[in-house]
């Protein structure tokens, strides 16, 4: 098996592919020389989150294999809104704050793709360009005689929402179209011949593969992750805080290295596949350990997730600052840190700190023993913290034994 045609066995191996067009033509394509393949991403945030990583790692082994990875900004469908997996339409946003988020997203992939003009280097596009400038009328003729409203309405991401008796608008109806022609375009402009994504995208990349055969009779293909959860059914990259980021402007390289640390046991070997280049022996041997010792794979998981994006630096500072804290009982100063003025309510603090996403919350910690003031446990619901409990300038306010936050005066 040659590097180029590698690709699929080692995506396979790893648990990234779900579905395939035409697995068996893929491949012998792969194996002809470089092929451009892209993932598409809309603008609804200035950073990606973990719920998003399974693609961008799908393009960095793509990369790895000789290909070519094509990440597609969608600041044109990001102004239609995906359909997907969504019971009401999103929040429409200005030109001003996607241009925002645009520049938010595409700082995430310096640290997965190599960029350049190199045959197989990464290259970062945007589906404004070619949506914008749509002409209405020539569109529906040129391109939506070839959809069948009968099929859209088949599309689990029209069919879940009808289903639920849930109004979808018109304009999310055209987002499959628009979706369809960013292949046929980036077919046309760039040789992109296999578009991935999540396994809910699956009917709209089919219908981008068949539009591409309708009207360039060009033979591409479609490809899908699994769609990830947790093992106790939590959908992934969500916690009780909110999305889990990847811009380190909004999650702390600290706190990334605690999400992948607090993974749950069953999935430390999947998880380990999915979102580290560890090879698949230590892979093996890690997922086989039981009891107390699965701690260590998932210090080893967070660290190697965490180097990918923040660097092998951040990573080990981060697992030293974990040490420092749950071995040492200290408060090390890498810890993520708010400023309050103090006096200040503890319930208050610990919102602020997303210890708690509600004071309901923070009280129920509290009644729990779980809410920690520099690792005293809290009983009492009207504590405030005050400048008498800062140690060298700040106090340490912490739940459960993963979380901490440290509070500084301000």
């Amino acid at each position: 098996m040659t590097e180029m045609n590698s690709f699929l066995h080692l995506a396979r191996e790893r648990g990234y592919i779900h579905q395939v067009t035409d697995e068996a033509a893929l491949s012998a394509r792969m194996a002809q020389g470089v092929l451009p393949a892209y993932v598409g991403f809309d603008c609804t945030a200035d950073s990606l989150h973990v719920g998003h990583l399974l693609p961008i790692m799908l393009l960095r082994l793509l990369q790895k294999c000789g290909h070519k990875p094509v990440a597609l900004l969608g600041g044109g469908t990001t102004k239609i809104g995906d359909p997907s997996g969504r019971d009401e339409g999103r929040q429409l946003l200005t030109e001003e704050q996607i241009e925002v988020n645009k520049a938010g997203i595409r700082r995430t992939f310096a640290s997965f793709l190599q960029f350049g003009g190199g045959s197989s280097d990464a290259v970062m596009l945007d589906n404004a360009a070619w949506l914008d400038g749509l002409a209405y009328i020539p569109f529906l003729r040129d391109v939506g005689r070839h959809f069948s409203v009968n099929r859209m309405l088949t599309m689990d991401s029209v069919r879940l929402r009808l289903d639920r008796d849930q109004p979808l608008s018109f304009l999310e109806f055209n987002y499959m179209l628009l979706q369809s022609y960013d292949f046929l375009e980036l077919r046309r402009r760039h040789g992109v011949a296999l578009q991935m994504g999540g396994s809910d995208q699956w009917g709209n990349i089919v219908m981008g593969v068949e539009l591409c055969r309708r009207i360039d009779a060009a033979e591409v293909f479609g490809a899908t992750t699994p769609l990830l959860a947790t093992a106790s059914g939590a959908k992934m990259g969500k916690t009780a805080s909110g999305a889990v980021w990847l811009n380190p402007d909004r999650l702390s390289p600290y706190d990334y290295w605690q999400f992948w640390r607090n993974t749950e046991d069953a999935d430390v070997g999947r998880f380990l596949r999915l979102f580290t280049e560890m090879p698949m022996e230590e892979v093996s041997r890690l997922a086989a350990l039981q009891g107390a010792e699965v701690n260590e794979a998932k210090k080893i998981l967070a660290t190697e997730a965490t180097a990918l994006l923040h660097g092998r630096e951040a990573a080990e500072a981060a697992a030293e600052t974990a040490r420092t804290t749950f071995e040492g009982g200290g408060a090390a100063e890498s810890l993520p840190s708010i400023t309050a003025p103090l006096p200040a309510g503890l319930l208050d603090l610990a919102v602020s700190a997303g210890l708690a996403a509600s004071k309901g919350e923070a009280r129920r910690l509290i009644g729990q023993s779980g809410l920690r003031l520099n690792d005293e446990v809290v009983t009492d619901l009207l504590r405030e913290v005050t400048e008498a409990d800062l140690r060298d300038g700040a106090a340490k306010l912490s739940a459960g034994r993963k979380r901490h936050v440290l509070v500084r005066a301000g």
